[in-house]
């Protein structure tokens, strides 16, 4: 897709200012990294201090009506019954056969209406599938362009807050509205942390405002980074359509005990044989930088595919995401190798986080 086709963050003029380097993902032009810092000295702010990152691709929907949340928990595998009005959910989209549509936060804001954050590139299916799914009185509204969104995270995330006069909700998960904007203490990097829901227009002056304050702009190679060392999925490399929740481990997202959700036959079948394959963590034992679609053999036998890699800045080691064929029946400690441009390269299999999360 040429850049002239990309769509634009209503910060991308400031993004430009900054030196930023760009790059397209999810149909956007998005900054990948700035100028001055890179993706290791943007990764270390968030880790030791705050960065904010601008991540208005994510989409933005809204549902409305009687019996709104009743209808996307009959919908979504996660359990909204679970949490109150004021409280945000991880959940998943799934087709029949369990693969997944996208991952996506629902916001709780009343028995009669939810606020969901897709994943850019997946945004309209999930709209589509929830607008043809809604029964009479409750619709389906795409809001991807009334709302940009800000990730405000790191260890000093809740003291920036304060400085600017913004709420931070205290509990992990919950969200509480600053006039037109939302303040939700969510994010994707394992950081104590806060995503800014913020009308479109409005973008500017917060984003000015956090720039001010001294927090760091951080692109989307830092957030790479940062959610791979915690071992969070990216959807279309660790969970997608081939790659189920029960594969991905991310069963704990699922409401097993609920009658109805897209996908749940077909989870639950899976759930009950036991999956083929899974997810499993690779902290390389030398040098080299994993990245996706390498095999993972044990000996001389492939059992795998790596579907994330990367350079952790905070172990200073290779690390990756597999998928692993549960045939091998390996434990979290055992050796393994990938194949790395040509070259087999060992690592040793752990469960992640690679680091130890303050998100909570």
């Amino acid at each position: 897709m040429s850049a002239d086709a990309l769509s634009r963050s209503p910060l991308h003029e400031r993004h430009a200012a900054l030196g930023a380097k760009f790059a397209a993902f999810g149909g956007w032009e998005m900054p990948l990294e700035y100028s001055g810092g890179g993706v290791i000295k943007e990764h270390t702010a968030v880790r030791e201090a705050c960065g904010v990152f601008d991540v208005s691709h994510l989409g933005k929907a809204r549902v409305r009506g009687e019996g709104a949340a009743a209808f996307v928990n009959a919908c979504l595998t996660n359990d909204l019954g679970r949490i109150a009005p004021g409280q945000a959910q991880y959940t998943l989209c799934c087709d029949e056969n369990g693969g997944v549509i996208d991952d996506l936060i629902a916001y709780l804001i009343s028995d009669d209406e939810v606020f969901l954050i897709p994943n850019a590139a997946n945004t309209a299916s999930v709209v589509r599938g929830l607008e043809a799914a809604a029964p009479e009185g409750v619709t389906v509204t795409g809001e991807h362009r009334d709302w940009a969104v800000l990730a405000v995270q790191g260890p000093q995330s809740a003291e920036v807050l304060a400085k600017l006069g913004l709420p931070g909700p205290a509990d992990y998960m919950s969200f509480v509205a600053a006039g037109e904007l939302i303040v939700c203490r969510t994010g994707y990097t394992g950081e104590h942390g806060y995503e800014l829901v913020v009308p479109w227009d409005k973008a500017a002056g917060v984003w000015d405002a956090l720039i001010e304050a001294g927090v760091r702009p951080c692109g989307l190679g830092a957030r790479d980074t940062l959610r791979t060392e915690m071992g969070y999925p990216l959807h279309g490399q660790d969970l997608s359509l081939d790659i189920t929740p029960v594969q991905a481990r991310s069963g704990w997202a699922v409401g097993w005990g609920k009658p109805a959700f897209w996908g749940r036959d077909a989870l639950v079948a899976e759930k009950a044989a036991g999956p083929r394959r899974t997810l499993r963590g690779l902290e390389l034992t030398g040098r080299g930088i994993p990245r996706g679609h390498m095999p993972v053999y044990a000996g001389e036998s492939r059992i795998g595919e790596t579907t994330s890699g990367t350079f952790s800045p905070t172990k200073k080691a290779g690390i990756a995401l597999a998928l692993i064929d549960t045939a091998a029946a390996l434990s979290d400690g055992d050796l393994v190798e990938i194949d790395i441009r040509g070259r087999r390269t060992e690592a040793r299999l752990v469960k992640p986080p690679f680091v130890q999360p303050s998100v909570r």
